[in-house]
């Protein structure tokens, strides 16, 4: 019996839609693209066109199951698969927020996708993970993990991609979490 593929948990701030650098970093702004595919319901969302969607194919072809793993929740089915030619995805369900779940610099949202994950690899794509949420990782989840942090001022970018389509087509061999 073949194992189910790993995991991508996908953010959409950051990783799609870059965001905060300034008009000295970026004089001419952010570049814009146009839709591969119609997306009425980007229409409402200005920055839906900083999303390339050169990424969807790119996405697509990486040997894993994709999942939603941010607080635009179905809203990303509706506006940035169909901008990106993906078919609709699964999307991470968030508890309510606690104390807990910050405690340590922890990422409210690392519990939750280890507890998704249910002991398959993942990759996570944030722009918010940082060494505490590797380090939980690490001692609360069986299986390989990749916590890939993009620059959220670039979004995803070649090397990124070229960091996911290596980690998604290695085989397992017992190595240590990479980040």
């Amino acid at each position: 019996m073949t194992s189910p593929p790993p995991l991508l948990f996908l953010d959409v701030d950051g990783p799609l839609i870059p965001f905060g650098a300034t008009p000295r970093q970026l004089p001419d702004g952010y570049p814009t693209y146009q839709p591969t595919h119609h997306s009425p319901a980007a229409d409402a969302h200005p920055l839906i066109s900083r999303i390339n969607p050169a990424h969807g194919p790119r996405l697509l072809a990486l040997p894993c199951e994709l999942m939603w793993a941010t607080t635009w929740m179905a809203d990303a089915n509706d506006c940035v698969s169909p901008w990106l030619g993906l078919p609709e995805l699964p999307v991470v369900d968030w508890p309510d927020p606690s104390d807990e779940d910050t405690s340590g610099g922890l990422h409210w949202k690392t519990r939750a996708l280890v507890d998704r994950a249910a002991g398959r690899p993942f990759a996570w794509v944030d722009d918010e993970i940082g060494d505490a949420d590797r380090a939980w990782v690490e001692s609360h989840h069986p299986d390989r993990a990749l916590l890939l942090r993009v620059d959220p001022q670039l979004g995803l970018t070649e090397a990124d991609f070229g960091t996911l389509e290596g980690w998604f087509r290695r085989r397992p061999s017992g190595e240590a979490r990479e980040a």
